[in-house]
């Protein structure tokens, strides 16, 4: 997500170190997320970025192979405890325009599958591949957080970073078939390598300029710079509808601003 200048952004993280809590509590692991460090790429942060802090089963180190039900359970709960700060982390774009209680990663990733779910027929496209993708596009955001262009990270860099956490999160739900499906969906996405891949990146769009014309709406702000940023970047003809539905809407919104009360 997009947009203003913030100091805000926190540095990505890196891998896992395990350690076990105090006695007499139960025997759970405690991970804790150091943040990523780059040679090539130093950024500097105004503030300490959080330590991400997650209750993990010792059971769920084991390796893959021969995993009992138990451990496969404990690998599925401690990854979705992970996938829990999509849930709670807001949209940056939004922090920096002043928006109070804004939609958090999971929010706009969950409308995002709902428009996949709508859509029309489209010739050549799996639409629950079209859910799947949108479910995962963002989910290594629950390590890095929400990295914008305002955080003057390079696109390789945060692409980088992104990666390695995915990897990450795919150790802790224990490898296997459902860990390769994900970051099979995430590459695909990453790479706008199908046509699957192209129509839920304009549906990244078009929830972004969606989500801008109600907060328009709710807060009385204009937020040009979200729909400028977008504007003839749609590559398919049902985000270039949708947009252009989203854009007449404002539009008329606009104009009867401008004529005032009657």
């Amino acid at each position: 997500m997009a947009f203003s200048a913030s100091p805000h952004c926190a540095p990505p993280l890196h891998r896992f170190a395990l350690r076990r809590s105090p006695p007499p509590q139960p025997p759970l692991a405690f991970m804790r997320c150091p943040f990523f460090s780059s040679s090539s790429f130093r950024p500097v942060y105004f503030s300490p970025a959080p330590t991400l802090r997650i209750i993990v089963s010792a059971k769920s180190k084991k390796p893959s192979s021969g995993r009992s039900a138990d451990s496969t359970s404990a690998s599925a709960i401690d990854f979705l405890t992970l996938c829990h700060s999509l849930k709670t982390t807001k949209r940056k774009g939004w922090i920096n325009h002043g928006i109070k209680g804004p939609e958090s990663i999971a929010d706009h990733m969950y409308r995002m599958a709902l428009m996949a779910l709508i859509a029309g027929d489209l010739p050549g496209v799996n639409r629950e591949r079209c859910i799947k993708i949108a479910i995962v596009h963002d989910i290594a955001e629950a390590i890095v957080g929400d990295i914008t262009p305002s955080c003057g990270v390079p696109k390789e860099e945060k692409s980088r970073r992104e990666q390695a956490a995915l990897t990450e999160m795919c150790k802790i739900l224990g490898g296997g078939m459902r860990a390769e499906e994900i970051q099979e969906l995430w590459v695909e996405y990453e790479n706008n390598a199908s046509l699957e891949a192209n129509l839920v990146k304009d549906f990244d769009k078009v929830e972004l300029i969606l989500q801008a014309l109600e907060y328009e709406l709710e807060h009385g702000k204009v937020l040009n710079e979200f729909f400028l940023s977008t504007e003839g970047k749609f590559q398919t003809k049902i985000g270039k509808s949708w947009a252009r539905e989203i854009n007449s809407r404002r539009n008329s919104i606009l104009v009867e601003k401008r004529k005032g009360p009657k």
